[in-house]
């Protein structure tokens, strides 16, 4: 089926037999059993890592529950995986890829920079017991080792919209799997696992869940791999509430819709910034030389629903405090657009990735400026949204010329 008809459709499978026509949704914390025998078989299917036995059942939500299931499927199938995952947050789902991928004698991991800032900062801190080599796009064949036991890329980036050519990176990384964050892409504009992935990863909060309101994270990959991802899920607890497992399927529906509809405008707003007075470097696949592989149209189907630019200080600069203050008065000055972190929400968020969800990274550098500022494009009109960047603009620089 076409990836519109899948959204509505896919995870629903089992809605007829069942005599309804919403998702039902099952809080069931623990399952009967008429037989212990059963119980037992069911039980142990799941900890190896598959579903329950139709006569044992879920035994315990920990272990499964119908509602996630439901989700996972919907997912899957508009990733074209075999499987996937649920996860309670989208660092929640990224920590079991990594502990899935990790055995006793490989535990290093090539970490593509840039990447989401507390995923550097995860793979970083040693937590997972795990080594890493930071390296770019380019230096994947080199970086990997006897011992990598995984490849960590994100595309497009966060902040910076930087893409990846995800399969040059999965041929340079040989027959080490390759995990791929699409968050910013999500599965209507990008499907790694067909460039040669093994892991795609999300987090679910942002365009999937689509409205600001679930928390979680979501792996689909392929059914060896999901049954290791299972196992983690079981053993550390991450699992999903299926009260968001509910909605994030009922925003499946929409969703292609949704991305769709933001990156039209996404790229309408890089256009007009991009000849604004006042800002910077603008990021969007869309602007001249921010693709220059032609990954769009090729690995991408559009630019996705992402932006960034820089709000110039006074003295003409993206870097250094004025630039830091006007990034700050923009942010202040906005009035339909809403000052917060995260993203793929059916409003408009603007934040500021040097400040926030950049600062716990360990090693940015000179990756993103102070006067960097990401949008997260929601559905309003286009022009309501310009007139609200245009005059945050020009109000971040008289706030930064009176500091």
């Amino acid at each position: 089926m076409h990836p519109d008809s899948l959204a509505v459709h896919a995870g629903r499978d089992d809605l007829r037999r069942l005599g309804v026509h919403a998702l039902p949704i099952d809080l069931s914390t623990t399952y009967p059993f008429e037989s212990l025998d059963d119980a037992v078989g069911s039980l142990d299917a799941m900890m190896a890592g598959g579903g329950p036995t139709e006569t044992g059942g879920p035994v315990y939500s920990r272990l499964y529950n119908p509602t996630v299931g439901r989700f996972e499927a919907g997912l899957a199938a508009l990733e074209g995986a075999d499987a996937a995952v649920a996860f309670a947050s989208g660092m929640a789902a990224l920590t079991a890829a990594f502990l899935a991928a990790r055995t006793e004698s490989q535990s290093h991991v090539v970490g593509v920079r840039p990447i989401y800032g507390t995923t550097d900062r995860l793979l970083s801190s040693g937590l997972l017991g795990m080594s890493v080599t930071w390296t770019d796009a380019d230096g994947v064949a080199d970086a990997v080792r006897p011992d990598t036991c995984l490849v960590a890329i994100e595309t497009p980036v966060n902040p910076t919209l930087d893409l990846v050519d995800v399969a040059a990176v999965a041929q340079a990384a040989g027959d080490v799997p390759v995990l791929v964050d699409s968050t910013f892409a999500t599965p209507v504009v990008q499907q790694p696992l067909a460039l040669g992935a093994a892991m795609v990863m999300h987090s679910a909060t942002k365009f999937i869940g689509g409205h600001g309101d679930v928390l979680a994270g979501v792996v689909a990959c392929g059914d060896a791999w999901a049954a290791r991802l299972r196992q983690v899920r079981i053993l550390t607890g991450a699992v999903l509430h299926p009260f968001a497992a509910y909605h994030l399927h009922r925003g499946l529906a929409t969703m292609p819709l949704r991305v769709r509809r933001s990156q039209e405008t996404a790229t309408a707003l890089a256009a007009r910034l991009a000849e604004r007075d006042g800002v910077g470097a603008v990021y969007h696949p869309s602007v001249d030389g921010r693709d220059p592989a032609g990954l769009v149209g090729t690995q991408m189907s559009g630019p996705g629903p992402m932006l960034a630019f820089e709000v110039l200080g006074p003295d003409g600069r993206a870097d250094g405090p004025g630039a830091f203050a006007a990034a700050g008065g923009f942010l202040r000055a906005l009035g339909l657009v809403t000052p917060a972190v995260s993203l793929g929400s059916t409003d408009t968020l603007a934040q500021h990735p040097a400040g926030l969800t950049q600062r716990v990274a360990t090693g940015e550098g000179g990756l993103i400026t102070a006067g960097l500022v990401r949008v997260s494009v929601g559905l309003e009109d286009a022009d309501d949204l310009w007139h609200d960047l245009d005059q945050a603009i020009a109000a971040g620089r008289t706030a930064a010329e009176s500091a």
